[in-house]
């Protein structure tokens, strides 16, 4: 198994020494992504080809990109999670793609600052595209030196859906917007045999749960300090805790949430196995038809003296963008063409009305056709908002902040000890 590249290697790497030292030891990972030189072919670099959402109308707008640009070939490389390392070890090569679709998250946060991707600011502005963009969107793709990391593209709702059907079999006849509704209605749907809230407590998806709730009692400024130095010893950050632990050992969550995935959550709640679940866009839009019938959309339920005034949901703008690495500015001007042919308003259309993708782009088109990703982004002022903390926490402390909310969501951890594991995440990353 190939080991992740750190901050340090990408740096040593700058050196000739350093990077013939790095380069074998790195050779044996598979699908070591190569680019092509050739002028006329750019190689892209993309999680659209799996089961993204969004892959089918990728693979068919690149076809009409060739059919309009004859002389331009995209050679598409696609990988799953693994695009991030896979992608560090090929620019550790030199052999890296020209451009790559990913999202901001984790390894790719340092990607600007050590010279695996380039700022993109004055591209955006020389080509035309800033009208084009969201300004909530190029401020979260902007690092704290002015960078523009990438040209946004998928952003992402994240509300919590509620399967009113099986609310009301349970005898809930509204959906829940404090905890101590929440707790009732997860005593009811038990009764039924009903799983309360579904949720991925071993993957991100419960990550980004547990952080929601934890913000119950702070501020956006707050959370901002809370996940960029993880320390939980604030009051707010406490009395978060002291929430989350409160609701599951209520019973709110699922059995044995602190094994479960996203998929398994995705599942348990488009079979009816689940009444909750928190759910970003991409997953909104698989809800079967029958049971988004009676799906209704909100925010987390909050708790007296919470920091918020409504229910609260998530936000995101940096689901995927487009990133150009250095061999990519060899052939700036196919990139141009094929960001300018991305940006344009009708393919940027199609992903929203074919694949119910949320958009970082300007548009007015609504997923007609996934009506929950329109309910969503029509949720407005019903509901508040707490931070995502992917932008803040460092990317050395993501996957122990994952381990760190599987204690969290087991039940019978104490509070103490679920502070401890995320503050450990931090010290030992």
């Amino acid at each position: 198994m190939c080991s992740p590249l750190s901050r340090r290697g990408f740096l040593a790497a700058g050196s000739g020494l350093a990077a013939a030292a790095a380069i074998p030891a790195v050779s044996g990972c598979s699908s070591l992504a190569s680019a092509d030189s050739d002028p006329g072919t750019l190689v892209v670099h993309t999680q659209l080809g799996t089961t993204a959402p969004g892959s089918a109308t990728y693979t068919a707008v690149v076809k009409e990109f060739h059919r309009e640009n004859p002389g331009l070939r995209v050679k598409n490389l696609v990988n799953g999670d693994d695009l991030a390392q896979v992608y560090e070890t090929s620019r550790l090569a030199r052999k890296e793609p020209d451009v790559v679709m990913v999202n901001l998250y984790d390894k790719t946060l340092a990607w600007t600052d050590v010279g695996a991707t380039v700022d993109v600011r004055d591209h955006l502005d020389d080509w035309g595209l800033r009208e084009r963009v969201l300004p909530a969107a190029l401020a979260e793709w902007t690092d704290g030196k002015g960078r523009l990391r990438a040209f946004p593209y998928f952003a992402a709702n994240w509300p919590v859906a509620y399967n009113t059907a099986l609310l009301e079999r349970a005898g809930v006849d509204s959906v829940p917007t404090t905890g101590d509704q929440l707790i009732g209605a997860a005593r009811k749907l038990r009764a039924k045999g009903i799983a309360p809230v579904t949720v991925g407590g071993n993957d991100w998806t419960g990550q980004k749960l547990l952080a929601q709730i934890i913000q119950t009692f702070l501020t956006p400024q707050e959370a901002r300090g809370v996940y960029s130095t993880g320390d939980f010893s604030g009051r707010g950050a406490r009395e978060g805790i002291d929430y989350f632990v409160a609701l599951r050992d209520a019973g709110v969550f699922a059995d044995k949430a602190q094994g479960l995935t996203s998929d398994t959550m995705t599942t348990q709640y488009n079979t009816e196995a689940a009444a909750v679940q928190s759910a970003m866009s991409s997953a909104l839009a698989k809800v079967p038809p029958k049971t988004a019938g009676h799906t209704e959309v909100g925010g987390w339920p909050l708790a007296p003296g919470a920091a918020h005034d409504k229910p609260t949901i998530l936000r995101s703008f940096t689901l995927i963008g487009f990133w150009i690495s250095p061999n990519g500015v060899k052939k700036l001007p196919a990139v141009e063409t094929f960001v300018r042919f991305m940006y344009r308003p009708e393919v940027v259309s199609r992903f929203i009305t074919e694949s119910g993708r949320d958009m970082a782009l300007v548009t007015d088109t609504v997923s007609k056709e996934f009506p929950l990703v329109a309910k969503a982004q029509q949720l407005g002022g019903r509901v508040g908002q707490a931070l995502l903390p992917d932008l803040y926490v460092p990317p050395a402390a993501t996957q122990p902040l994952i381990t760190a909310t599987s204690t969290a969501f087991t039940r019978g951890t104490s509070a103490a000890s679920v502070r401890s594991a995320l503050e450990s995440a931090y010290r030992t990353a």
